[in-house]
């Protein structure tokens, strides 16, 4: 597989952990961020929601990030501020990434819990991986909702994530929460390089004090953005893939069928739900994306 990081030592701790913590912006830098965000937050169209596909059907989200807002033109502009910013910093650690989604991310006093999940796949990831590069805009810590992640879970779980995709650790989120969770809490400035597929969370803030970080998603230059669709209500038992290009993401409401892609194949999808047993079990055995060595076979079988 292609290198993700530049540094050998980077990567091999970003291959065996699923993430790194690097220095990344400058104090001058993280300012402007934060500034840009309430400038260009004039812009924004609100949350998108279910009713705006015609769908009754409850909705809340404690916390605010630019991917869900009404306003396509909005989103281009969050990335262009940061993607600005932040490219001179990633192209000196990314081995050759481009950005394809950015989020401020906001969280009020006493809110915003982020729940248990992996991110979407944005990619072959048998052939690569893609990350978020996480960057709070204040020092982070669990009390105001810093990034906490399970390491080594990158590539073990849910190959193919998408918005309507059941997710095999629905059913013990709680148990990894109580369990398995690390808390990266890190400085303003700096940030954590995550593989989209490890398993992550992040506390609800509740501190007395705004908490905005930013997440720029990222793919390899060479590779196609990907999108996994399933329609629940048509079939249930096939993904979709769907090759896109950077505006479908920009475009993009989850409650809408998506209508300006390119369909590039199908998977037949049945629905597991692991327990925490299994969950443990997987977490020890090999990656997706690697055929197991002897080791790693014996540790699944005895752990």
């Amino acid at each position: 597989m292609r290198p993700v990081l530049r540094d050998e030592k980077l990567e091999a701790e970003f291959q065996k952990n699923g993430y790194v913590h690097v220095p990344f912006l400058s104090k001058e830098e993280v300012k402007y961020l934060w500034d840009k965000f309430f400038e260009v937050l004039k812009t924004s169209g609100g949350h998108v929601s279910p009713k705006d596909a015609g769908l009754d059907m409850d909705y809340t989200i404690t916390y605010d990030f630019t991917f869900i807002d009404r306003n396509p033109d909005h989103k281009r502009e969050v990335l262009k501020i940061i993607d600005e910013v932040f490219r001179p910093h990633y192209e000196k650690l990314l081995a050759d990434y481009k950005p394809i989604i950015a989020n401020y991310i906001r969280k009020e006093e006493q809110t915003g819990e982020v729940p248990l999940h992996e991110n979407w796949a944005f990619a072959d990831e048998k052939k690569c991986c893609t990350v978020s590069i996480w960057c709070p805009l204040v020092d982070s810590h669990r009390g105001n909702g810093a990034l906490e992640v399970v390491p080594g879970s990158h590539k073990r779980f849910g190959q193919f994530r998408g918005p309507m995709i059941p997710w095999e650790l629905e059913g013990i989120k709680d148990d990894i929460i109580k369990n398995d969770l690390v808390t990266c809490g890190i400085k303003a400035g700096e940030a954590i390089i995550l593989d989209d597929s490890i398993v992550h969370y992040s506390h609800p803030n509740t501190t007395s004090d705004l908490r905005i970080a930013i997440q720029l998603i990222l793919i390899p230059n060479e590779e196609p953005a990907i999108h996994y669709h399933m329609n629940q209500a048509v079939d249930n038992k096939t993904i979709n893939i769907l090759e896109v290009e950077q505006d479908f993401f920009m475009e993009f409401n989850p409650w809408k069928q998506p209508t300006e892609f390119k369909k590039v194949g199908e998977i037949p999808f049945v629905q597991k739900d692991l327990t925490y047993a299994e969950y443990r079990k997987k977490l020890n055995g090999p990656r997706y994306d690697e055929k197991p060595t002897f080791m790693q076979r014996m540790k699944a079988v005895f752990s």
